[in-house]
Parts: structure tokens; C-alpha cells; sequence
């Protein structure tokens, strides 16, 4: 079923309130698209539509749904509504929902559900947003080192309905301290009678429940994970977080740089549902602040006076110049942050990356001041296209040293190394291509400096 059949499937079971037509669009397209669908939908519409919908495929649909969706729906259902979508909710999921509701909310319904949900609840959504355990699920098969492979098959058979994942299954002992992983296909291979200890890959990987979230995602990639588990203070396994998850917290935290690097604040909300007056809050700091930074170029401008006033010629690059140095700033900070935000590069690296990044601003540099040359010949003569040159060749190296250095001391300070934005990089090269420029001028052309 494409997505044009699922949104005329959803508008008929809605002028029906028919749920055999809702379980029909169940059956045959994906809940991404259903909840794609319910999303252009007024939120009175989405909570009649999911009422119309059985348990679990409701609890996986609401999954697909943005979280600013999930809490206005969550508000408007009753206690006996949200209990059941709870219990039905994959564990991860119905924490981070939990952790958004309203107090008087969570009161409400949380008796409604078993003891054992409500304490799964309550120890997922204390750990610190934007940690490891935060993201994890306690919906994972374990196994004990004792057991046959025959067994371990009838334990995960038995434990699969309940279970987000059988394909990897984690081996602890009685302290539940993890001590291997052992596949499913391994255990399907194995004789029978062999032992999980016989089988297990001990020394898994795993991170811990305090760890920063983009430790998960940056295991689970490095080393094709198809879950990664996790481990408190007393390495006692207490949960794991899936690829899926894993996947969800790289894209997080990718939207997140992108907008750090664009020098705009983290929104909390699609770009879609974002207000007018929240846009305007989240880009005007970072804007006021640029705009004061700019002035020092404008200061090296007027000390730079009367060598402008001298040679008018000189003005006709300057834009050229400063943007070329703001430009290759900028592709260094890029490159820099997202090397040191998937470990590529760290700290320590600083050094040899400083040579080798003046090595290529090097030959870039030469290669535009070859390309501008001809242009200050052809607008102020030989002298205009020796200093033309000769600036940018400078003006690009100083630019490429501030872009790539500029990450490296905010990661120094314990800072995030994508607030070094575009932004805040081409005002700190354009300052100094400014300054750069004219005392090249002054010095080449003879000229007295001071305005």
C-alpha cells in the first residue's frame, strides 16, 4: 500500500469510525506511514483514528509519532487510555513520554498499571536526558552460562513476545554482571548439548548507563552492533540500546551540530511546529553577538583610511578577500567538529593536524592568489596584484588555522566544539582578513599606516 492509499484509507476509516477499516490499514501498510498520515490530521481526528486502532499496533503507531504529537495526545487521552498505550509501549519509548508528561498526569495513571511497569517506568526515566540509559530499553533476552544451547533456544522462544530483540542474547551469572554475548545463530548451529560458556564472545562491548548518549551511537556504528549493552556502576547488565535507538541518537545529535554550526539554538521542536517568536528567540542571540563581533572589522577599515583613500582600487577585492578567508575557515571548523564528534580525531591529534591542515591552506591559498592576480593587474596594475595575491595566499592559511583550532580549544574547555559555527568562524577570519589585507597594502604600497 503506498502512502496515497494510506491517506485515503485513514480519511475513510475516519468518516466511518469503522474499526474493520482501520484494521484493514493495518494489516497492509507500514506504521510509519499510518502515523505520517494521522500527523496531517487535526489532534481531535488522531485520537479518535488510534481509539479505532487494537492495542499494540496503537502503542506502535504513537511510537512513530513526533513528540510534541505524543504529548498532546497523551494529555487528551483518559486514565484507562494512556494505561494501556503504556503497557503496550516498547520500554524506552514510554519512558521518554513519561518524563514529558505533566506531574498530575503521571499520578494519574501510573497506579493503573502493574507494579512491575511502574518500577521499569520509574528506573528508565531517572537517568540525566541525553545519557546512555536514558536511551536504553530493559526489553532484552539474557541467559545463563550454564545452559545448553537447546535450553537458551526454548528460554528466548519463551521470553521472544516480550522481548525487543532475541538475535543477540547477553550472558550474566547470578549477580547479573555481564559476562558474554552469544547470538542466535550460534546457538542454532551448536550441537544441542553445548554449553552457553562453550559459546559466548566474552569481553563484549557495552557502555555505561552514565555515559554520554553519543557513546552508544558511536559504539553501536564502530562496530556493527546490532544492540549495545549496558552496564551501571556495579557492571550489572541493565538494559541495552538497540541499533534503531542508536541510529535516532546520531540523527539527534547531527540536527543538533548542523544548527550549532548555523550559530541557531536547539529549537526542541520540528522546524514545522516551531512559533514565529520561538525562531526569533533561538537565531537573534547568536545574530546580536555577530553583528558587535563585525565591528572590529569595520575599526580596521578606519585605521586603514587613508590607505584606502589612496589607492580606491584596493575596496574592489576587499569583499573577495575576507569571504575567501571566512570560506576556508569555515570548511576546516566543519571538517574538525565532525571528526571530533565521531572520535575520528581527539586532542591529542592537534598538533599534526595543524601541519597538515597549513600544508593544504597552503597550496589552496596559492591556487586563489593565482586566480586573482590576473584581476589585480587588469583593476590597479602589478603592485595591486601583488598585494591582491599575497593577501589571499595569507588570508586563507589564517583562516583554515582559526576554523581548525577554534573546535579543538572548546573541546580543550570541556565546551561542545560545534558552537564554533560558520557564523562566529567567518567574523573572527573576516576581522582579521581586514586587518591582514591593508597592513599588506600599507607595507607594499609605501603608505603611512594609521587612519
Amino acid at each position: 500500500m503506498n502512502y496515497q492509499e494510506v491517506i485515503f484509507s485513514v480519511r475513510d476509516a475516519l468518516a466511518t469510525r469503522d474499526s474493520r477499516t482501520f484494521a484493514t490499514l493495518e494489516k497492509h501498510a507500514h506504521p510509519a506511514d499510518i502515523a505520517a498520515a494521522l500527523s496531517e490530521l487535526p489532534v481531535e481526528n488522531q485520537c479518535l483514528l488510534l481509539g479505532l486502532a487494537s492495542p499494540p499496533k496503537r502503542a506502535t503507531i504513537f511510537g512513530y509519532l513526533s513528540s510534541e504529537l505524543q504529548v498532546e495526545i497523551a494529555e487528551r487521552f483518559d486514565r484507562k487510555q494512556l494505561a494501556e498505550l503504556f503497557l503496550h509501549m516498547s520500554a524506552d519509548e514510554r519512558a521518554d513520554l513519561y518524563n514529558r508528561l505533566p506531574e498530575a498526569q503521571r499520578e494519574a495513571f501510573m497506579p493503573a498499571l502493574a507494579q512491575v511497569e511502574r518500577e521499569d517506568i520509574r528506573r528508565l526515566a531517572a537517568y540525566p536526558e541525553k545519557t546512555v540509559g536514558a536511551v536504553m530499553t530493559s526489553d532484552y533476552a539474557t541467559l545463563h552460562p550454564e545452559l545448553t544451547a537447546r535450553d537458551a533456544i526454548d528460554e528466548l522462544r519463551r521470553i521472544a513476545p516480550d522481548t525487543e530483540t532475541i538475535y543477540q542474547a547477553y550472558v550474566i551469572d547470578q549477580d547479573r554482571r555481564l559476562v558474554g554475548t552469544v547470538s542466535l545463530r550460534e546457538l542454532i548451529l551448536a550441537a544441542p548439548g553445548t554449553r552457553i560458556n562453550e559459546l559466548m564472545q566474552t569481553d563484549p562491548v557495552f557502555a555505561r548507563a552514565d555515559a554520554p548518549r553519543e557513546e552508544a551511537a558511536r559504539l553501536v556504528a564502530k562496530y556493527d552492533l546490532l544492540a549495545l549493552p549496558v552496564i551501571n556502576g556495579g557492571d550489572m547488565l541493565v538494559g541495552i540500546v538497540t541499533h534503531d535507538d542508536a541510529m535516532d541518537v546520531e540523527q539527534a545529535e547531527t540536527d543538533i551540530d548542523f544548527r550549532k554550526i548555523g550559530a541557531v539554538s536547539e529549537l526542541g521542536k520540528g522546524l514545522k511546529e516551531a512559533s514565529i517568536a520561538l525562531l526569533y528567540r533561538k537565531r537573534v542571540f547568536w545574530l546580536v553577538l555577530l553583528v558587535f563581533g563585525n565591528l572590529f572589522s569595520g575599526a580596521g577599515i578606519a585605521y586603514f583610511e587613508d590607505t584606502i583613500l589612496a589607492y580606491v582600487a584596493l575596496v574592489f577585492f576587499l569583499p573577495l578577500l575576507v569571504d575567501s578567508g571566512g570560506n576556508a575557515g569555515a570548511q576546516s571548523a566543519t571538517l574538525m567538529v565532525r571528526a571530533l564528534a565521531t572520535g575520528d580525531v581527539v586532542i591529542k591529534d592537534w598538533a599534526s593536524m595543524l601541519l597538515r591542515e597549513l600544508i593544504v591552506a597552503g597550496l589552496l591559498g596559492a591556487t586563489m592568489a593565482l586566480a586573482v592576480s590576473g584581476l589585480g593587474i587588469w583593476r590597479g596594475g602589478p603592485e595591486i596584484a601583488l598585494v591582491v595575491a599575497l593577501s589571499m595566499q595569507i588570508v586563507v592559511i589564517v583562516g583554515s588555522m582559526i576554523g581548525m583550532s577554534l573546535p579543538f580549544l572548546l573541546s580543550r574547555l570541556k565546551l561542545d566544539p560545534a558552537t564554533a559555527s560558520a557564523p562566529l568562524i567567518t567574523s573572527i577570519a573576516d576581522g582579521a582578513g581586514v586587518l591582514i589585507y591593508f597592513a599588506i597594502a600599507t607595507t607594499i604600497l609605501g603608505l603611512p599606516a594609521g587612519g
